[in-house]
Formats: C-alpha cells, structure tokens, sequence
C-alpha cells in the first residue's frame, strides 16, 4: 500500500513542477526531458534484471547447498543462548525458539525466500503465548525490530547492482555494510532491551555484545592505522576471502551431509533465475517513476536545499545527494532500491554516492513493510512502540553509513 501512493506521489509530483516549470519559467525541456527519462529507465530496468539472472542464479545455487548443508542449525546452535536470553517471556525448550533463530540465521545468510516464511511461522507462535491477542507483546516486538535492523553477512543483491553498474570492485562496500547494519542491529537491541528491562548484566548476554564489539572495534582499529589506498586494499582482500571461505564452506558442508552438491546448486540456480524474471516488472516501475521525479527537478531542488543548509554550517556536502535511500529505506524497499540505482546512474558507481548509497540500502531493512507483514499476519493492531523504536534502528543504520562510508572511502 505504502509503495502504491508513492508510486502515484512521484508521477504527479513530476507532472506538477513540470507545468510550473513550462507556464511560469517557460522551460519548453522538462516535459521531453521526462518522457526520454521514462522510456531510459523502462530499458534500464530490463537491462539490470536481465544481468542479474547469471549472478543471482550462482548465489541462489550456492545458498541452497548451506541450506541442505545444514548451515541454518550451525547457526541456530551459535545463537540460540542469546535469543534465549532476549525473549525471557518464552518457555524453555518451546518450540516457538526454532523458527525465530532460524529466522535470523537465514536472514544473516541473505536466505530472504526461507527467512520469510520462518519469520510468519515465529510470529504466530508468538501469537499463541501473547495474552493481548490484539497488541503487540513484548517478545514479538523484540523480534520485529531485530528483523527490521536488517542484520545481514552477506549483501548479495547489492554486489550484484554494483557489478551491474560496472564498479571497479564490487565488493568494496561488504564491510561498510556489516558494519553499518551491525550498528543499526545494535541499537535496536539496546533500545528495546532497556525498554522492556532485560537484564544485561547477564553474562550470557554481555559475553556476546562483548565479543561482537571486541571484533567490530579491533576491525576499526586496525584499518585506522593504515593509509586510505591501503585499507581500501586490504578491506577489499578481507571481503572476497570471506566470500570465496563462505562458498568453499557451504561446499563442503553439503559434501560432508552427503547431499547431492551439484543438483542443490542447480536446484537453487533455477529459483534465482525465477526470482529475477519476477523482478522485471517492480524495478521498471519503481525505476520509471523515480525518473520522473529526478528529470522534473524536484529531486534536485530537495537536494540542494539541504546541501545549502549543511554548507551553511561548513559542513561537507558529499553524502546529500545520497539522502534519496535514507528517506525511501523505511518506506519501501523496492523503492530505496530504486533510488540507489538512480544514484548509482547519475552520480557514478565508484563515486562516494554510489558507494554511500550501496551502504545506506544494505544497512537496515525496510520498517513499515516488515511490521505490515508479520503483524498483519496475526491481525496485530496495535504495534505499541514497535515503529518508533524500528525507526531508530534506520536512524541509527544511515547515521553509521555516513560514519563509515567517510572512514573508507575519504
């Protein structure tokens, strides 16, 4: 519903400051100019699904092979202690616990097509222990903002835009990313764990942020020490060996099952193809539309309004033309995704807004859309501080990305 009216909004937007722009500034060039603009990105749109079939056919083949492999149990295995522990209000041993970290394992791994129905299955679990059949209980808050965070080790369909693109090196946004979204992770997690008094004394508990921050912060550390042009080159070596570890990984834990390796690749292989011929239709539109937003001017009045604020304030004005996905990301992610391969488009794929924008859609997940799918599946109607408190996870997500799209990329 939300990417319905927005879809109308960027249309009629454009056609309004159009006639403006033709009847008061006499500019006879917008209304060509929006047209060509619209007929450019209806091709771009098939171009960019046409070439994501190959890539994202690979990474569905190799996903599927972890998960026969049995990589979403490794997971669950890491994780369950701390999920025990972030939702004390479900029994030991229910059964309600597998569903939910099998959730984030595959959400962790990019697994969005088995991620999904295991997030509906947790939520009606959750259903079933909430007391308040028409509110939001504590738990089921906990696992909504944690899933709008957007946790995510390995951003696949962002590599493949970016290759897409053309980029120099695809990959040069994977740690900017798990480090974006792990802040953003983060901040959900403290916020609603002190607004629902978790007890983060609990060794548990303190053991894992310790270790996540220990790691994130070393990795931080480390980088600062060295020159830019070698921490671009030594955070891009770090990203591909974690890839290719990944892929060897999953290999060999689908040949140590005993699986059929290569027909669960081809298996998955087939479903990505699928997804990508699905695809077609919502980028072309998403794509068309923002088009026409962006060839009416209006994009470029809101961008240089703020950039003239910040500037005000001798502060630097990179990142603006980057805002556009920050604003889209919690209304919807089809149109964030939009947005960042307009940048990508009108700014340069290597540029620090194409790699800012990368980062910024790779950070968190799309808020509204993710509580009008899991709490409208169990008629939910009052979310409680569920919003509020997944907006400050997006919040704190963009302001990371900012952060660290400066830390490596100048």
């Amino acid at each position: 519903m939300v990417l319905n009216y927005l879809w109308i909004a960027f249309f009629l937007i454009a056609f309004v400051v159009a006639l403006i722009k033709l009847l008061v500034v006499g500019d006879t060039t917008v209304f060509p100019s929006i047209v060509n603009a619209i007929f450019g990105a209806a091709r771009n749109g098939f171009e960019i699904s046409l070439f994501l079939t190959g890539i994202l056919a690979f990474w569905m083949g190799i996903m599927r092979i972890g998960e026969k492999g049995g990589i979403v149990k490794v997971l669950s295995v890491v994780v369950g202690p701390l999920f025990r522990r972030l939702f004390p209000a479900i029994p030991r041993d229910h059964p309600v616990m597998t569903p939910i970290v099998m959730n984030f394992s595959a959400n962790l791994l990019g697994l969005d097509n088995a991620a999904t129905p295991m997030g509906l299955k947790a939520m009606e679990g959750l259903q079933e222990l909430n007391p308040n059949k028409k509110k939001a209980s504590d738990a089921q808050i906990m696992f909504l903002v944690l899933n709008t965070s957007g946790l995510t080790l390995i951003p696949i369909n962002i590599m493949v835009y970016r290759a897409e693109a053309g980029a120099a090196d695809p990959a040069d946004i994977f740690l900017p990313i798990l480090l974006a979204t792990a802040c953003s992770t983060l901040v959900g997690l403290i916020a609603v764990g002190l607004r629902q008094r978790l007890n983060f004394f609990d060794p548990v508990i303190i053991g894992y942020l310790v270790s996540i921050a220990a790691v994130l912060g070393g990795g931080m550390w480390y980088l600062q020490t060295l020159d830019q042009d070698t921490m671009q080159v030594v955070s891009a070596n770090i990203a591909h060996v974690t890839l290719f570890s990944i892929i060897i990984g999953f290999i060999l834990l689908g040949w140590k099952k005993r699986i059929n390796v290569y027909e669960s690749f081809v298996s998955g292989a087939k479903e990505g193809f699928q997804i990508a011929v699905k695809i077609i239709p919502y980028l072309v539109a998403i794509l068309t539309a923002i088009a026409a937003f962006r060839a009416s001017g209006t994009l470029e009045l809101i961008n240089q309004s703020i950039a003239s604020m910040i500037a005000d304030f001798g502060g630097d004005t990179r990142f603006i033309p980057s805002l556009p996905v920050a604003f889209m990301k919690p209304l919807s992610g089809s149109g964030a995704r939009g947005m960042m391969l307009d940048i990508m488009e009108a700014e340069g794929v290597d540029s620090f807004a194409g790699r800012l924008a990368s980062v910024m859609q790779g950070s968190t997940e799309t808020t509204f859309y993710v509580l009008a799918l899991y709490f409208g599946s169990v008629n939910i109607k009052n979310s409680r501080y569920a919003v509020t408190y997944g907006l400050l996870a997006d919040f704190a997500g963009i302001i990371a990305s900012v952060a660290i799209a400066y830390f490596f990329f100048g």
